[in-house]
């Protein structure tokens, strides 16, 4: 069985590896894929959003099962795309069509939808350049801080999370009339702070049934502590510990019920993963936002505590038989650590020559950010590499991760010491 992989990171490689560990033994395709996922993977050199191009290498490769990583395609409308072409239609495409992708394409339309459906989640408007003066007068109505989120897709970036309502009114302008965010923030929702523990739950769905998969929870700020710049993560653990039974019992009902039963209501057959932002507030679960694959580096630490073959998931997944399908988890926690480039999330140069991975040993290196350069693995982006470790602790499994990661070096190379900080 040929397996396309659309994407180029972290969360892509733990899908390649997972995928290759299955019993069917299939042979995996990565567009375009990174030095880590060449050991295990034939990368193409294509744009996953370039659909024709994709198209040329599916039939040319005999791929019967496509996997979209990243939501840019999935918003941009693959899947559909799929459907709609005599050619591909037959193959299965695991992520949601492009009316299912709006619950990450759009944050209106998803806490439109999270209103309708009576999912938990914090109160909101959205303005438009138009509307500006309303935005301005609906934020003198909330309390300190002021939350204000790009409405399309930002690469992470779109959210500001503000102290001052004169710096809050300041940005919603420079969203709205500068285009901070690009087209992204042509429209910009506004929503109460919601004060508690943040997390994710990931569910996978055929569209009829569902897996949840392990909670998990993302270090995003750049500096200790959960200081300085957003990033697009710099570690994660799973699961996590304040999670508990009764916790997830309550967003299995309240979130995870709503959200399949109200997709089929709306008549969107979505099938693929739903990464659920989570806040704990009091031992109650409110959403923060939709995204329509997994997140990264979560899915680092996620997808290698599953001990079922993911291959058998996904063919559950295209043919709506994902309840059939046996569904098991290691008890054990995962960790991973993430390795930048010097400046990021700022200007950082790449082509920095990776030294040392051959030395790791009982972590998994997740490449991300890596490419082939001549002889040598050489750095490609922001996010380098994610250290994944299993352990019966937490404190065992970071053990691991930090071990291992002092055995690989490239210049200027930086990392946070103080994943799981706040669980300990």
């Amino acid at each position: 069985m040929n397996i396309l992989i659309l994407g180029a990171g972290g969360r892509e490689h733990a899908f390649a590896l997972k995928l290759s560990q299955s019993n069917q033994k299939p042979t995996l395709f990565m567009a375009p894929g990174n030095a880590g996922t060449a050991k295990i993977a034939t990368n193409l050199p294509i744009d996953p959003v370039d659909f024709q191009a994709v198209k040329k290498e599916v039939l040319e490769n005999g791929i019967s099962m496509v996997i979209v990583g990243p939501e840019a395609p999935l918003v941009a409308g693959v899947h559909d795309y799929f459907l709609s072409d005599e050619d591909l239609k037959h193959i299965p495409v695991i992520g949601p069509k492009k009316d299912g992708a709006e619950l990450e394409g759009s944050k209106e339309f998803s806490k439109k939808f999270m209103k309708k459906h009576g999912v938990p989640t914090a109160a909101y408007e959205a303005f438009t350049k138009e509307t500006l003066a309303a935005g301005k007068t609906f934020l003198e109505t909330l309390k300190p801080p002021f939350v204000l989120k790009a409405d399309g897709l930002a690469g992470g970036k779109g959210v500001l999370i503000l102290e001052s309502l004169e710096e809050a009114k300041s940005e919603l302008e420079d969203m709205l009339t500068n285009q901070k965010f690009g087209e992204a923030s042509s429209k910009v929702v506004i929503e109460e702070y919601l004060d508690g523990i943040e997390l994710s739950v990931f569910v996978l769905t055929d569209g009829k049934s569902y897996k949840v998969l392990p909670s998990a929870k993302d270090y995003k700020r750049i500096g200790e502590g959960d200081k300085g710049l957003n990033t697009g993560g710099m570690g994660a653990i799973s699961p996590v510990p304040f999670a508990d039974e009764a916790f997830l019992a309550k967003v299995e009902e309240r979130v995870v019920k709503p959200t399949i039963d109200g997709l089929q209501k709306d008549g969107i057959d979505y099938r693929g993963f739903i990464f659920i932002g989570l806040m704990n507030i009091d031992g109650n679960p409110f959403v923060i936002e939709y995204n329509v694959r997994m997140g990264d580096p979560e899915t680092e630490v996620v997808i290698p505590r599953i001990q079922s073959d993911l291959l058998e998931l996904f063919q559950g997944v295209a043919t709506q038989t994902l309840h059939e399908k046996s569904f098991e988890l290691t008890d054990q926690t995962a960790t991973t650590v993430m390795v930048v480039a010097g400046g990021y999330p700022e200007a950082y140069e790449k082509g920095k020559i990776i030294k040392g991975l051959e030395s790791v040993e009982g972590t998994t290196v997740f490449h991300a950010g890596t490419t082939i350069s001549g002889e040598n693995i050489v750095t490609n982006g922001g996010r380098v590499m994610a250290f994944t470790s299993l352990g019966d602790t937490m404190e065992e499994a970071l053990q691991k991760s930090y071990n291992n990661l002092q055995k690989v070096c490239f210049e200027e190379m930086n990392f946070r010491t103080d994943i799981g900080f706040d669980l300990k």
